[in-house]
């Protein structure tokens, strides 16, 4: 097909004149193109092309989330040195007990939903762990127990030589549902329960995207009003903000329906769970050993396990730490990636286990912070406690997106996040770098049979 052709209207004399004028006037006046850039975007946009990824802000180029299950900061490292922990709570009636003595595994799960935590905290007299479902086992206390050094040896190991903090708070009251969700996104869209079935159906069934259609989740809002939705949700995530950036990210999980699957924060994100990164992006948790071995690792890692290694009651806690230990020696082993590399160790919430400092309020007034769990940062540049001891700083899951956000330069996702204390507070880039630390297993103590899965009701 033929064109017109284009007619081109002469340039003027006095046209001339004016763009010369103009030229003048803006070098009078210091402009230059970095002078009036726009803002960048709040909320992190989905690109199609190729992206130039931007640079580190540090040495760090991988991130590494481990997101365990279930434990307390005084459950785990009550008795630490220079941490603001306890051996003792207050009971029902008023005195102060020690704390029990908890073994390796117990004979069942403690109930941890977000009931039994306002229960348990009873107005700040922080009282009432013993009331909480499952709490008595075997006639024992273990709601109101901690264990000692040597039942956790390596992740000790771990807290003495690298950064334990001691005022790192889950992001909600609630279970874990709502918390694997901050740990991705800095939300949860007021969730703070766990989905439930109005007709029976089974655990796996009942988790995110994935779920049978009678499934509900309740959400809290600020105003005091309770709705209830399908557990399937469209905000923004840092895998988005990532994308955007160009820079790679996987989240290692297990496979839908097997044990641990109910972890997967993903799942419960619809254009995660059912786009194009679910086919490459969330992967089998088998696969991070592989990669950490290869150095392949992307900049961004969630790690996923299955639930008889998630330190989750009644699984066995050595066996829990072994699987730890072993995927980080898999870093710590391979020379060209433990340089880069900084690992965030903590655990979703509180599990139904006491700790003995009240949560402060969270920006929701009707849901607070969680209790404390225990929160490492393990990396070359990470402040060794032995040298400088316990960190102190306020953190929650928001501040593991914090630190990801400042070492690539990326937009923050809410204001929490945006506001947060990160963990890179926990890093000195001046210091000489740690040497690795790879750690042997440990035999651990005799289970008696099989731990039962954690299951409705509870919190999981």
């Amino acid at each position: 097909m033929e064109h017109s052709p284009i007619h081109v209207r002469p340039v003027s004399r006095l046209m001339v004149v004016l763009v010369l004028l103009l030229v003048v006037v803006v070098s009078l006046l210091g402009w230059s193109p970095t002078a009036a850039r726009p803002a960048l975007p709040t909320t992190p946009m989905l690109t199609t092309g190729a992206v130039q990824p931007p640079a580190s802000t540090t040495p760090i180029q991988h991130i590494v989330i481990m997101d365990k299950e279930n434990r307390t900061f005084d459950n785990y490292f009550g008795t630490f040195p220079g941490a603001n922990g306890t051996t003792t709570y207050t009971g029902t009636d008023g005195l102060r007990h020690t704390l029990n003595h908890q073994p390796d595994h117990l004979s069942g799960d403690i109930s941890h939903s977000h009931p039994d935590f306002i229960n348990a905290i009873d107005n700040g007299k922080m009282d009432k762990f013993s009331q909480i479902l499952g709490a008595i086992q075997n006639g024992v206390d273990e709601a109101d127990s901690q264990l000692y050094q040597e039942d956790l040896p390596k992740y000790w190991k771990y807290a003495q030589n690298f950064t334990l903090t001691d005022n790192f708070y889950s992001s909600v009251q609630g279970a874990s549902f709502a918390n694997h969700l901050w740990s991705i996104a800095a939300e949860a869209d007021d969730v703070d329960g766990v989905p439930k079935c109005t007709l029976p159906c089974r655990l796996a069934q009942r988790w995110g995207c994935d779920s049978v259609a009678s499934t509900l989740v309740e959400e809290r809002h600020a105003d005091g009003t309770i709705d209830k939705v399908f557990p399937c949700f469209n905000f923004p995530t840092l895998g988005d903000s990532l994308d955007a950036a160009g820079l790679s990210w996987k989240y290692y999980t297990p496979d839908y329906n097997k044990p641990g699957y109910i972890w997967s924060s993903y799942d419960a994100i619809d254009h995660i769970r059912n786009g194009p990164d679910w086919q490459t992006n969330i992967v089998n948790y088998a696969n991070f050993l592989q990669d950490a071995q290869n150095g392949t690792l992307p900049a961004v890692s969630w790690l996923v396990q299955p639930t008889s290694v998630s330190d989750h009651a009644p699984q066995s806690v050595c066996a829990g730490e072994n699987w730890t230990v072993q995927q980080i020696n898999a870093i710590m082993n391979n020379p060209t990636l433990w340089p880069n590399t900084a690992i965030i160790l903590t655990w979703d919430d509180f599990g139904g286990f006491y700790d003995h400092v009240l949560p402060p309020p969270g920006p929701n007034g009707q849901i607070m912070y969680g209790l404390r769990v225990p929160g490492i940062v393990i990396s070359p540049y990470s402040k060794s406690t032995l040298v400088h001891g316990v960190n102190h700083v306020m953190y929650s899951f928001s501040s593991m997106l914090k630190m990801v956000e400042d070492n690539w330069t990326l937009p923050p996702l809410t204001d929490m996040d945006g506001t947060a204390n990160s963990l890179m507070l926990t890093q000195d880039f001046r210091q000489t770098p740690l040497p690795p630390l790879p750690l042997n297993k440990r035999v651990c103590p005799r289970t008696p049979g099989p731990a039962p899965a954690p299951d409705a009701g509870d919190g999981d």
